[in-house]
């Protein structure tokens, strides 16, 4: 039983791996737009039904990794060590994330065709927002409940925002200047030690005291 779990999990990965695959060069011969679901499932050699047991969308090919990722930060974040400071612990979570963007995302060509799509396709522009909202949710509040004598729901929230915002905002930069993979991982990590130089100064007094401003407006 467990080879045969094994054997399914390989053979849906690999089937989900060729739906991106196809995606990305379709997207990229034929125009987003131009693309089909159905042409991208016969890609595949799979059929639509297969393609929507994968993706609820066609702009959810682009975002294929996007839940592991989060589940990296999280998982970071929720394993740390009972005294681990929150830089360290943001430093960690960003660092599995940027290393699993680099690692996929950037090599495959799915980052440098995403962001060229959301800023020309208003479908793609949507869907990327709502992940990453729904990305910067589970991450802030698992931050908030890993130091709840130091943030509020609101200070967390700011933090894991302004973090993942610098670092998308580097990567989008760095692809659409055509940078490599390489400079692209490096923007990434830059625009993260930016961030957590930042929330570093932060003390806890200081960070206590805009808690507690937030909570007694």
């Amino acid at each position: 039983m467990p080879g045969e779990v094994g054997r399914r999990e390989r053979k849906k990965q690999l089937t989900r791996r060729a739906l991106v695959d196809a995606a990305v060069r379709l997207f990229t011969e034929r125009g987003y737009d131009q693309t089909a679901v159905a042409d991208i499932a016969e890609a595949a050699d799979v059929s639509k039904r297969t393609f929507f047991l994968h993706f609820p969308t066609k702009e959810d090919v682009l975002l294929a990794d996007a839940g592991s990722r989060v589940d990296l930060a999280v998982q970071a974040i929720e394993g740390r060590r009972p005294d681990a400071p929150m830089r360290e612990v943001l430093a960690d979570a960003t660092q599995n994330m940027i290393a699993n963007t680099a690692d996929g995302d950037l090599p495959k060509g799915v980052a440098a065709l995403r962001a060229q799509l959301v800023v020309t396709t208003p479908a793609v522009q949507a869907r990327v927002l709502h992940t990453t909202f729904t990305a910067q949710t589970r991450i802030a509040a698992a931050l908030r409940e890993a130091y709840p004598e130091t943030l509020d729901d609101i200070a967390a929230a700011s933090i894991v925002g302004a973090l993942m915002g610098a670092i998308s905002a580097a990567a989008v930069t760095s692809l659409q200047r055509g940078e490599p993979p390489a400079r692209t991982r490096a923007a990434m990590q830059h625009a993260a030690e930016i961030t957590l130089d930042y929330v570093e100064s932060l003390s806890p007094s200081t960070t206590g005291a805009h808690t507690e401003e937030h909570r007694n407006p």
